[in-house]
């Protein structure tokens, strides 16, 4: 995977309004109902994680769960790390029909 530019990742943020672009990573933040939702989101997180072989750097406190993600092999943001949030969205607020 090749890093990609500043501009790029500008434009592909635009569809993801929950995240932000800085040091070098995209981060998220998101805010549960309580523990339990949080750590149950984090457990289906984990299963997308593993089938993309990518891993984020992550914590949560109580109800709240951080994220950054970055490709390390490539020392930035490459296309990877917009597919994993993409699947991060579709766990932590998925469409509501």
């Amino acid at each position: 995977m090749n890093k990609l530019s500043d501009d790029d990742i500008e434009k592909k943020l635009l569809r993801f309004p929950d995240w932000e672009y800085y040091e070098n990573a995209l981060h998220g933040e998101f805010e549960f109902e309580n523990f339990k939702d949080c750590f149950s989101a984090m457990s289906r997180i984990a299963f997308e994680c593993e089938a993309l072989n990518h891993h984020p750097n992550w914590s949560n406190t109580y109800n709240v769960l951080t994220i950054s993600l970055s490709t390390h092999d490539a020392d930035g943001v490459t296309n990877k790390d917009f597919l994993l949030a993409e699947a991060i969205e579709n766990i932590v607020e998925p469409d509501e029909e």
